[in-house]
């Protein structure tokens, strides 16, 4: 497996035709570098298909994941940025979840 430390979640769109290579560029334009072990996340305008970057150290990992149905959980363009995830975060978005929402959902106030 590749082990990802820390995961940045890019807020502005991404043209999902961008490969391996323009996504390196933005994440070296935004960040200044992309770090070892570090995913960066991005997402289309419309919010209903994401790709993983992946810095391992050696190269770079290009992943990229589609919804039929429904959009990702996706902060606003111009948000404050750059956004960091947990990894039950990350965890959620991939699944389209509401990721935001993780600490209220584990507790139980109304009956």
């Amino acid at each position: 497996m590749i082990r990802i430390d820390a995961v940045w979640l890019a807020t502005e769109p991404v043209d999902m035709r961008a490969g391996a290579d323009r996504l390196l560029a933005a994440v070296v334009q935004v960040f200044g570098a992309a770090q070892a072990h570090h995913g960066y996340l991005f997402a289309n305008a419309r919010g209903t298909r994401i790709k993983l970057l992946v810095h391992d150290g050696f190269g770079v990992w290009c992943a990229a994941r589609r919804l039929n149905q429904g959009r990702f959980q996706w902060p606003a363009a111009g948000s404050l940025a750059p956004l960091t995830l947990s990894r039950q975060q990350f965890d959620a978005l991939v699944l389209g979840l509401p990721w935001q929402r993780l600490e209220q959902m584990q507790r139980i106030t109304n009956v």
